[in-house]
């Protein structure tokens, strides 16, 4: 049924590139878990055992500031077309924002898209699948547009206001945003 890797194989890197949603879990040591699902052309394999993913402006910021506590992070993936299978990636993260060195670098790897507010870059240290069997078959029509649209509409300046309002903090009071807490 399930099956453990030792690093992201090819064969692995065309299922991650297949699918059109992934799943994102962190948890503070005292505190709320948070699962977020994640679109867009937003993640991408940068070898065998690191991964990374844009992380735009929302309105929460819970992956971002439990990765500052401790680190920890899963990714799972799982297909709703073709045959099934769920991929976790378990790992450890680290947070890079646009003021960091590391960022411009990483962000070669993606889209020019808006309102990317950091690049999470994970160091995988367990890669396992397993069936699958029980997800649904769905059928993907397309991306939204919403997000684009949303953050035209604010602009650059309105940008960083919404981030120094909704992005300082988890929701359990742990520090978010570096650049926000500087401001």
């Amino acid at each position: 049924m399930g099956e453990i890797y030792d690093a992201i194989d090819d064969k692995l890197r065309a299922f991650i590139e297949a699918q059109h949603v992934f799943f994102v879990a962190t948890a503070p040591r005292d505190g709320r878990v948070n699962l977020s699902p994640k679109g867009l052309d937003s993640f991408r394999v940068l070898g065998p055992r690191q991964v990374a993913y844009i992380d735009y402006v929302g309105s929460g910021a819970e992956t971002i500031a439990h990765l500052r506590e401790n680190g920890r992070i899963t990714i799972m993936l799982c297909s709703f077309e073709g045959p099934p299978k769920i991929l976790r990636l378990h790992g450890t993260g680290e947070v890079i924002e646009p003021q960091d060195d590391a960022f411009a670098a990483l962000k070669a790897n993606f889209p020019d898209d808006i309102a990317p507010r950091s690049i999470i870059r994970i160091d995988v240290e367990r890669i396992a699948d397993s069936c699958g069997y029980g997800v649904p078959v769905l059928t993907f029509s397309e991306e939204r547009t919403l997000l684009r649209k949303w953050a035209e509409k604010k602009g650059d300046d309105k940008l960083v206001d919404y981030q120094i309002e909704k992005n300082a903090a988890s929701i359990d009071g742990l520090p978010a945003l570096r650049w926000v807490e500087r401001t």
